[in-house]
């Protein structure tokens, strides 16, 4: 077993595949060691380019990934139109050997695919995007009736150390006053809100009521994790998801 992946434990079907990576393994030196797959991190893009190749080989993708510039929105792309990391937060096919991916170093990924497998995405879900509805715009840009969707949720900052402001908080409650169960209060102006909660709430609230995963925290686990919160200059993480031919 190679433990530079996380494998969702979730329903789908089994010629559905995705992996969330660690930082272990890889090429990067300090700050970025070493699985560092994020090209706009400072790193050194030879070891980017080795990392990548890296997660290529040895996790057994078909193919390279369909990476994004994530910029915290809800644009949603096929990854079958092609395009060189278009500005999305988003993606999704249904052509199989075709890998879908976000990077993260705190925000949440989610993967989603359908019962059949027909159809398969991946969504980089900050707060910004959460609450600007980038779940809501990749569950309406699949093929497949939300009832029909399975969803994994990735390794993000835990609830007992994501600190926002009332700002954040408030984004949320107008949209959902019961988000509010998501947010927990610190110090004075200050909350911690729980990623995971607010994640699987949206999606409930769409019709998808299968969601797994959660239970991770980039910020606490230094040794598997990268986490820009608590790093600052760091490098990122991928999940990536794909049909198998």
């Amino acid at each position: 077993m190679n433990h530079a992946w996380i494998h969702p434990q979730w329903p789908a079907p089994t010629h559905v595949r995705g992996l969330s990576t660690t930082r272990q393994h890889g090429f990067s030196e300090p700050p970025y060691q070493w699985l560092n797959l994020g090209s706009r991190t400072g790193d050194d893009p030879e070891a980017v380019r080795l990392n990548r190749s890296y997660l290529q080989e040895h996790a057994g993708l078909p193919g390279d990934v369909f990476w994004l510039r994530q910029v915290h929105g809800t644009v949603v792309v096929p990854a079958h139109a092609g395009g060189d990391e278009p500005e999305a937060d988003a993606v999704w096919t249904d052509r199989p050997g075709l890998p879908c991916g976000v990077l993260t170093a705190d925000c949440l990924p989610v993967l989603l695919c359908d019962r059949r497998g027909t159809c398969v995405a991946a969504a980089h879900a900050g707060w910004r995007g959460l609450a600007a509805g980038v779940l809501e715009a990749t569950v309406s840009a699949l093929p497949a009736q939300p009832s029909e969707l399975i969803a994994w949720l990735g390794p993000a900052i835990g609830p007992g150390r994501f600190e926002v402001g009332d700002d954040v908080r408030e984004a949320f409650l107008q949209a959902d006053p019961a988000a509010a169960d998501a947010f927990t209060a610190g110090r004075r102006g200050h909350w911690y809100a729980d990623l995971y909660r607010l994640a699987s709430a949206r999606l409930r609230a769409l019709g998808v009521q299968s969601v797994h995963g959660g239970g991770f925290c980039t910020h606490t686990d230094r040794d598997r994790f990268f986490s820009y919160r608590r790093d600052g200059e760091t490098g990122r993480m991928g999940t990536v998801i794909w049909l198998a031919r």
